[in-house]
């Protein structure tokens, strides 16, 4: 099976998922590539979801020494993600069973995705774009890289 179809321009308020790689790729490394998805997000063209167990992986990320990110700068980045998000709640009777990512922390961004009635996921992830092709999968919502994703906005 294709994956799920979509078409350029995006319109207005769509419905997207950004896994934690993609927010700290818009907000923490301020990533020149994808200035046009930054400016969609900020601008209010997409509508965002997520879910509280990925804000907490966000704030858990932003804290690793590695990134060195003072604190001010963790909960300004997590409180601007927030913000721009709608949050929902994990459901008890899914819709569907989804197939299972090998890592899985990543499995919470699908549930979203399929929970939200998102038509997006924007990863970076190589396993959860393998995934894009799963009959279950494609016919709900798309997975792609943010560089494709942008690629579609007007």
């Amino acid at each position: 099976m294709a994956t799920y179809p979509l078409e350029a321009p995006i319109p207005h308020g769509f419905p997207v998922i950004l896994d934690t790689n993609v927010v700290l790729s818009l907000w923490m490394f301020e990533d020149p590539a994808l200035v046009p998805l930054r400016r969609a997000v900020e601008a209010g063209a997409l509508t965002l979801f997520s879910r509280e167990d990925c804000l907490t992986e966000l704030s858990r990320v932003l804290a690793y020494s590695q990134f060195k990110q003072p604190p001010e700068r963790q909960i300004d980045i997590a409180a601007g993600y927030l913000a721009r998000c709608t949050l929902i709640e994990a459901t008890e009777t899914p819709a569907c069973e989804l197939p299972n990512c090998l890592d899985r922390d990543d499995q919470k961004f699908l549930e979203v995705a399929r929970d939200s009635g998102a038509h997006a996921l924007l990863s970076r992830d190589k396993l959860v774009l393998k995934l894009a092709r799963r009959p279950v999968i494609a016919s709900r919502f798309a997975i792609l890289t943010p560089e494709r994703f942008q690629a579609l906005l007007p």
